[in-house]
């Protein structure tokens, strides 16, 4: 399938001073590119270039084989619209009255709304899962609410692209994913084309056909999401430097407590990461182990321990990784286990408990 909205060399930026230039983005119908980057790299520039309300510096941007610039403002509102965070509060119009909006394109000057249009409405309230909104003044609802409001007028419009501003912000984690589900239902069955720029890149991660990077310097990356959510790509992009990036839960991680080791974990299976970020959150270091290297614990212990023992993945835990491990917990004055039972993969992780137990250092990790 042939890209439906790209660019060829374009540059975008203010002032007569470009941001980012030969700017060569494509997405098809039925996908979603997501921008991704630090605050003020040029991402909702790049939208508002897309949307037509920021002229290019340079380049040109494509719908459909046709160039942005040469399409009339009545054609561009029915095949494009965006939806951006800037707050609205139109006076005493209900979330159906504005809804209505999206419309206009269609109706003409007076914007008289005939059967067919108010169908459209309803239509898009309903796809939106805001119809018990729509006689509420548009004022009085929540955030999540009105970005589901807002999506349904641009769905009024009957786009085939939609630009969406960082629509998660100000949402809880309930009204992100409900927002982000609706979108891509919408996709899928729609066939839209969908352009978005989002700071919670584990939402992005997940939503995504493709990423791309958007750096300060304007240098960009673009690619699968599982090509561009590596640790060195997101430390890159952000200037991380102590913190790290796991790409396996999509967040960043804090950086180690300094020092020696003073309380010894044995987890696995993801049951010490809670301990981890815990112990870090309260400035103590700590030791973790045995954990094979494919262990849901493994990522996140080797980014906040201060000491780890390791073993190879799908491998029995070797005399040598034992002794190791008992050494270091003779150094620690303290030892917890957040696992509920052991078996034959993790034998050596019950007899550094048993150790642990004989000399006085088992302790309950809740009460720490």
């Amino acid at each position: 399938m042939e890209p439906y909205l790209y660019t060829a060399r374009l540059a975008v930026g203010y002032g007569g001073k470009p941001l980012i230039e030969n700017l060569c983005l494509h997405v098809r119908r039925g996908e979603i590119m997501t921008l991704i980057g630090p605050n003020g790299a040029g991402k909702s520039t790049i939208l508002k270039t897309l949307a037509r309300q920021l002229e290019p510096m340079a380049g040109t941007v494509y719908l459909d084989k046709q160039a942005l610039g040469q399409m009339a403002e009545k054609e561009l509102a029915q095949r494009l619209a965006i939806v951006t965070t800037e707050r609205i509060d139109p006076e005493l119009m209900s979330c159906r009255d504005l809804v209505s909006t999206g419309r206009y394109p269609y109706t003409g000057r007076l914007g008289l709304l005939r059967a067919e249009n108010r169908a459209i409405v309803e239509n898009a309230l309903a796809q939106v899962h805001a119809g018990e909104l729509a006689e509420l003044p548009f004022a009085q609802v929540s955030d999540g609410q009105r970005q589901r409001v807002l999506l349904a007028r641009a769905l009024c419009q009957q786009p085939d692209v939609i630009l969406l501003d960082e629509p998660t912000s100000f949402l809880d984690i309930h009204h992100k994913l409900e927002l982000l589900d609706i979108l891509k239902t919408l996709v899928r069955q729609q066939q839209l084309a969908v352009v978005m720029s989002l700071h919670e890149l584990d939402l992005a991660q997940r939503v995504s056909d493709t990423v791309v990077c958007v750096e300060k310097s304007g240098a960009l990356r673009m690619g699968a999401p599982e090509q561009i959510f590596t640790e060195e790509n997101i430390r890159a992009l952000y200037g991380l430097t102590e913190e790290s990036y796991n790409p396996l839960f999509g967040c960043a991680e804090l950086p180690p407590v300094q020092g020696e080791a003073q309380i010894f974990v044995i987890g696995g299976g993801g049951s010490g990461i809670p301990v981890y970020r815990r112990l870090q959150r309260l400035g103590i270091p700590f030791a973790a182990g045995i954990l094979h290297r494919n262990d849901l614990d493994y990522p996140v212990a080797r980014t906040l321990a201060a000491e780890l023992v390791e073993e190879a993945a799908y491998q029995p835990v070797t005399a040598e990784t034992l002794a190791r491990a008992l050494a270091v917990l003779e150094r620690c004055g303290k030892a917890v286990c957040t696992l509920p039972a052991f078996g034959p993969l993790n034998e050596a992780n019950r007899l550094l408990w048993e150790t642990a137990g004989r000399s006085g250092k088992q302790t309950d990790w809740n009460t720490i």
